[in-house]
């Protein structure tokens, strides 16, 4: 009985100790990120800009989103911004068509963001340099385009900008806020600090415009941000993370939202997963670096519920035996070290880590959802904005 619970312990710890040991390596790489000097904006080429929002049942952000988008200081001429208005509300419509952007009313029968930029870029007539993605709760600042301009006069095909929370209503939604944060940490900035592609987030992208709308029918999958990493990986087209530009995003504010989030965002890593391991053996033989963390990437236990089991694991190895739970210990830490390390400075503080018990109530939604996760679902999975 002994052996068979010392080998089931070795297991658990084995399956886990690779997504840990992962996070601590990036976290450790993150802190040799040296600050850049601000591109030029002056002197350089102008590119022309179409900007999308896909918008579905958004009646309550959309409106205020592309108003302050509008304020670019960029020369009017050289950008456009279309919503992809989807079961809309009539008056939100009307009050968009006030204002000097295109709309689009499709009314798909099973919506998706995919679909939504697919119908755009179909029905959109004139050419552009680049394009960008912004959700529809997204808000940038006025020199928004003329910083993304500049990032792609360096000749960056694919950039991410630094998407942060606009809002910290409650636990949850300073929970998500950080949570966002070490994403930005751990998946962009440090990835990009050692030469590898910057994890995408499904808004604040930008692509050339050519590129994407030669790519944009190949979209199945409700997240469609990772199938848009795959195909970047795959034409070994780098990703570039933006920090100084800031995209600022709502985070969900009830456990209801959080948890139709992480489910969307669970089956999408899944279902990303069992996408790229088919290329994998070709990307070990052709040396596709990105390609290859990727895969990892997608193959990784969510961090929060790395730390809540590793503690779990941990108390209940010293029951059974001390020195098993030496191992999970260590985990422990290092993964408690990862997270520390990854969360920006600004951040750290009492109030933030007196949210124990509401990341344990995250954690145990999330742990819920792997019993509702649907590998085949294409279904897009809304989460709510606005109050």
């Amino acid at each position: 009985m002994w052996t068979l619970i010392h080998i089931i312990d070795w297991v658990l710890w084995l399956f886990m100790a690779p997504s840990v040991l992962y996070v601590f390596f990036y976290a450790i790489i993150s802190l040799f990120h040296r600050k850049k000097k601000p591109y030029p904006t002056e002197g350089i080429r102008q590119s022309s800009f179409l900007i999308l929002f896909p918008a579905y049942k958004e009646d309550t952000v959309i409106v205020h989103s592309v108003q302050e988008c509008l304020k670019q200081t960029y020369p009017q001429e050289l950008y456009h911004i279309s919503v992809i208005s989807d079961h809309m509300q009539e008056d939100t419509n009307e009050q968009l068509r006030q204002l000097p952007i295109t709309l689009f009313t499709p009314q798909f029968e099973k919506s998706s963001k995919a679909k939504a930029l697919h119908y755009a870029i179909e029905h959109t007539e004139n050419a552009y340099d680049f394009i960008v993605i912004l959700d529809a709760d997204n808000v940038v600042l006025t020199d928004f385009l003329e910083q993304v301009n500049a990032s792609c006069q360096q000749g960056y095909k694919a950039i991410q900008c630094h998407r942060c929370a606009k809002n910290s209503d409650n636990d949850v939604a300073v929970l998500d806020g950080v949570s966002e944060e070490i994403n930005n940490t751990i998946f962009r900035k440090a990835h990009n600090t050692i030469g590898i592609s910057s994890a995408l987030i499904g808004s604040g992208m930008c692509f050339p415009y050519n590129w994407f709308k030669e790519h944009v029918k190949m979209l199945e999958t409700a997240v469609e941000d990772r199938e848009l990493e795959i195909l970047l990986m795959k034409q070994h087209i780098f990703i570039k993370y933006e920090g100084p530009i800031p995209v600022y995003d709502e985070k969900v504010s009830n456990p209801e939202n959080f948890q139709r989030q992480r489910l969307r965002w669970m089956t999408g890593q899944v279902q990303s997963l069992l996408l790229m391991l088919p290329y994998l053996p070709k990307a070990v033989m052709t040396g596709n670096i990105h390609y290859i963390d990727k895969t990892m990437q997608q193959a990784l236990i969510p961090r929060s519920i790395l730390l809540v089991l590793t503690f779990f694991f941990s108390v209940l190895m010293t029951i059974v035996s001390y020195l098993w739970s030496i191992k999970w210990w260590v985990l422990f830490l290092v993964i408690c070290l990862s997270i520390y390390i990854a969360i920006p400075r600004k951040m750290r503080n009492s109030a933030l880590f007196g949210k124990i018990f509401s990341t344990v109530k995250l954690v145990w939604l999330m742990l819920k959802n792997i019993l509702e996760m649907d590998l085949k679902s294409k279904e897009f999975l809304h989460t709510t904005h606005g109050k």
